[in-house]
């Protein structure tokens, strides 16, 4: 693989999982987050319960763990992919879910060391289902592009 190529493909992954170890330190710990989400909810919903507050919270966490491995999940595709025309789509589909399900345990593990946080297998679980939901949007833009390729 030339540095070009690693430069164009391979690059953003690392970069993207360097992000994310990131967001797995004392510094996004749910207490950190908290300090920011808690007054903005109380300021936007005047009267809001600290159950609700607390849900919403837990709510927007989660959903940032699916927003960064379906960013992941996208950028390993596209990595698998090369830029190649061909149709070993399943192929690269099966390599970034096992890139990202590896990663999502890995950075558990990682959190498992960092007194603030919380190592958990639902948060791999989680993890997985935004790698899982980016292959199938790289599927379908695959099959899209090949079909935009066709000649009529």
């Amino acid at each position: 693989m030339g540095l070009t190529r690693f430069l164009k493909y391979w690059l953003p992954v690392v970069l993207m999982m360097a992000f994310i170890f990131w967001m797995s330190t004392a510094t996004f710990s749910a207490e950190n987050t908290a300090l920011i989400f808690e007054p903005l909810l109380r300021f936007l919903f005047r009267g809001i319960s600290a159950q609700a507050v607390g849900l919403i919270h837990g709510v927007i966490r989660k959903g940032g763990h699916v927003a960064e491995y379906f960013v992941l999940g996208v950028l390993l595709f596209r990595a698998f992919r090369g830029g190649s025309a061909g149709r070993r789509t399943w192929q690269w589909v099966i390599f970034s879910i096992v890139v990202v399900i590896f990663y999502a345990a890995s950075d558990e593990f990682h959190q498992s060391f960092i007194p603030t946080r919380t190592a958990s297998p639902v948060d791999v679980a989680i993890d997985s289902v935004g790698g899982m939901l980016a292959q199938v949007a790289g599927v379908l833009a695959h099959r899209r592009g090949l079909k935009q390729d066709l000649p009529e």
